[in-house]
């Protein structure tokens, strides 16, 4: 009977213990009181106070000439890109909506950050031609004749505080858009946890779709840069970096934070 009773004892001393173990090596959740809360699901995306309209979408005006950022972009491609291919993507947004009364008057925002309620018939046509749409209104912001050097203003701080330094940002950066297979976009974000973070997206599929908020990102498709650059992606990515508008970037940051101006 004693036998029995120390036995058993033993075998409840032993289960404790490797309860404790297991509590010990699960991680501890922090709060990082650097890092800021997610703004609401309906933040203006494209522009500082409005949303991007869909009913109609409209291309928007370059805010340089064609040739403004020469140091990265020829001339040539920006025409073809801005005139053509950001052109082709409200055509085809357009299109897609004019029969869809309980869709066309929601924004391109509201439209990517939900998908699943855009008729099956056309949603595929919304998701490449809303997101191509949004994606290029942001592009033509980001970037400046001014542009280049290194960040400025608060999101100067919180690269150098998340990525060690803006040389690793960089290098980070340029890796993940060098790794993007075929065509997509490399982004620097804001995730659901309110933390910068590199990801990248297929086609024009824009971050929103997954919960992130886009602060700054380049274009991979070849249209971007292929009648200067070639098959060298690489180049490309690495002299896009002197025309990137710090100014907006940092906006865009603060939008996230919740202390831009409008």
């Amino acid at each position: 009977m004693m036998k029995r009773l120390l036995k058993h004892s033993l075998k409840l001393l032993l289960g404790l213990v490797m309860v404790v173990m297991f509590a010990a090596c699960q991680p501890t959740p922090t709060a990082n009181s650097q890092s800021p809360a997610p703004a609401s699901p309906d933040v203006s995306v494209a522009y500082p106070a409005r949303a991007l309209s869909a009913s109609p979408a409209q291309l928007p005006p370059l805010p340089y000439g064609y040739d403004a950022l020469s140091k990265a972009i020829d001339a040539e491609t920006m025409r073809l890109h801005h005139d053509q291919h950001h052109a082709a993507y409200v055509k085809n947004l357009n299109e897609a909506l004019k029969d869809q009364p309980q869709v066309q008057n929601r924004s391109v925002e509201a439209l990517l950050r939900d998908l699943n309620s855009v008729p099956e018939s056309i949603r595929m046509k919304v998701r490449n031609n809303a997101g191509g749409h949004l994606n290029h209104t942001i592009f033509w912001q980001i970037m400046s004749p001014d542009g280049g050097g290194q960040p400025t203003g608060a999101i100067a701080q919180e690269i150098n505080q998340t990525f060690g330094s803006f040389e690793n940002f960089q290098k980070q950066f340029n890796v993940a858009g060098g790794d993007r297979f075929g065509s997509g976009w490399v982004w620097l974000v804001r995730n659901g946890q309110g933390q910068l973070q590199i990801t990248t997206t297929p086609n024009q599929d824009n971050p929103i779709s997954e919960g992130n908020f886009p602060i700054m990102g380049n274009d991979v498709w070849e249209h971007a840069y292929y009648l200067k650059y070639r098959n060298r992606r690489a180049e490309y990515l690495s002299n896009w970096w002197n025309v990137v508008n710090w100014a907006e970037v940092d906006r865009r940051a603060k939008v996230r934070l919740g202390t831009a101006s409008s």
